[in-house]
């Protein structure tokens, strides 16, 4: 008889990349070049997909450790986020401090009316992070969630085993036992097949928004006339489930959600109607989503359930200028959606 014991069961959630604090300036117009526009108010938030998934997650009232990993400066930025994340419980081990580099900050430029955003970014510490002093076998998280692809400049670089070494350390999670997750900044490049396609041969979940999963796959999933191509949007999802994706591709948009399994299942969620005037910005809806998607992924509920409370924490999201400063308890962001109901479906008859 073995006196081996069995290993613990994995718990929780390790977030690793961009740590940003956003700036964001909500303005009246945005000026042509060498023309003037007036800064209305402004606010300082989370940035970047682990700060935000976290805190969001932290606020949603994951019943589960909450673990922090990249880079910030040795600065008042960089003390803020290690404040913040002590504040919300959140293990900061593996966020180190780096001498002689700011921390990574986003002046974030909204339009007054409609929202739209413009960024202007410095990547500061974060182009440093490798992630090599992650040892996976050590951590006792169930899910790693990395991003943002594309915006990690070590990361983004290439690895001659994985194609990228963003692909590398997704390898070395799964080999430990995590389940893996990437997201990705939108950007308009060529770059995505590149850097994002390697990585998904290690991905577990990918959870993109249509431009970046469209411009990974190869599709173009927004008609000319601003409409939602929902046959290009299921080929997308395909598409990334052929490049790799081990379990379950989910794509998101203003409209709601879509996700595809291994399996072939689909399932369509429409997002919130939040009205119109009660929306301050839609600055971190994308991450938002994703941490709700990640809190139901992690609790195990049906993949609906996932969907619909990832809509619902995109939702909360909306109701403040900054990337988290929205998030509410699960049980308030549900109400929420309860209140303003699910748009109509957005499910094709065919």
């Amino acid at each position: 008889m073995s006196s081996k014991k069995a290993a613990p069961a994995r718990k929780g959630l390790l977030a690793g990349g961009n740590w940003i604090i956003d700036q964001v300036k909500l303005i009246d117009v945005y000026p042509q070049p060498e023309q003037l526009a007036n800064i209305r108010s402004q606010a300082e938030g989370t940035g970047g997909a682990p700060y935000n998934v976290l805190v969001d997650l932290a606020r949603l009232g994951a019943p589960f450790p909450l673990m922090a990993a990249g880079a910030v400066g040795k600065d008042a930025l960089g003390e803020r986020i290690l404040a913040d994340c002590k504040k919300l419980k959140i293990d900061t081990k593996h966020l180190k401090p780096v001498k002689d580099v700011p921390t990574s900050y986003t002046d974030v430029m909204t339009e007054v009316k409609g929202g739209r955003r413009t960024f202007f970014h410095m990547r500061g510490a974060n182009a440093l992070w490798k992630g090599d002093d992650l040892q996976f076998d050590k951590v006792k998280a169930r899910l790693f969630h990395l991003g943002y692809l594309l915006l990690l400049d070590e990361l983004d670089q290439p690895d001659k085993k994985a194609g990228t070494k963003a692909a590398a350390l997704l390898a070395a999670a799964q080999e430990a036992g995590l389940k893996t997750c990437v997201d990705v900044v939108s950007e308009d490049s060529d770059r995505f097949k590149a850097i994002v396609g390697p990585a998904l041969q290690h991905v577990d979940y990918c959870i993109l928004n249509e431009i970046e999963a469209g411009k990974t796959a190869g599709f173009r999933i927004r008609q000319e006339d601003g409409g939602l191509n929902t046959v290009f949007l299921r080929h997308a999802a395909g598409a990334l489930l052929q490049m790799g994706v081990k379990e379950l591709v989910i794509i998101h948009f203003p409209e709601g959600a879509f996700a595809r399994t291994r399996k072939g299942e689909d399932f369509w969620q429409s997002s919130v109607n939040v009205p119109v005037k009660q929306i301050a910005g839609t600055a971190g809806a994308g991450d938002a989503f994703c941490a709700g998607a990640l809190l139901g992924l992690h609790e195990e509920w049906d993949l609906q359930r996932c969907l619909q409370v990832g809509v619902s924490a995109a939702a909360a999201s909306l109701l403040d200028s900054t990337c988290t400063g929205g998030m509410k308890s699960l049980k308030d962001v549900e109400a929420l959606a309860k209140k303003f109901k699910f748009k109509k479906s957005i499910e094709p008859e065919d």
